[in-house]
């Protein structure tokens, strides 16, 4: 009877980005740039938040502007998370040579953004 421990033979899992084959470089760098505007742009939103913080001080439209920075504070943050997943999805199938996925991104931020932009056209006719 055997009392000692059992040896399991031990392999560390895969990292999804070592499974598949090695896309052409030109393809991730393209993808990596994108992932890269899509954070710029968050980055962005996350700037023009503070900004509006900052800066909107008449007592009548501070509720709006306050209101407004905090959407493009969520929007920006959100962009930045969202971008990564893109990335890696885009990646993924790179990698697995499948179609690459569909996204909504581009149609949703370009929504938000609208309204967002109609929202901060009305704060700029109320301070003035």
């Amino acid at each position: 009877m055997h009392t000692g421990p059992v040896e399991t033979e031990h392999r560390p899992a895969r990292r999804w980005y070592e499974e598949g084959e090695e896309p052409d470089y030109r393809f991730s760098l393209a993808n990596e740039r994108t992932f890269l505007a899509w954070l710029r742009t968050g980055l962005a939103l996350l700037a023009a938040s503070v900004a509006i913080a900052q800066f909107v001080q008449a007592p009548a439209p501070r509720a709006l502007g306050r209101l407004l920075a905090l959407l493009l504070a969520m929007i920006g943050t959100a962009l930045c998370a969202m971008a990564y997943r893109r990335w890696r999805r885009v990646q993924h199938a790179m990698r697995h040579r499948r179609p690459l996925p569909r996204t909504r991104l581009p149609a949703t931020l370009t929504w938000a953004i609208s309204l967002l932009g109609a929202a901060a056209a009305l704060l700029i006719v109320t301070t003035r």
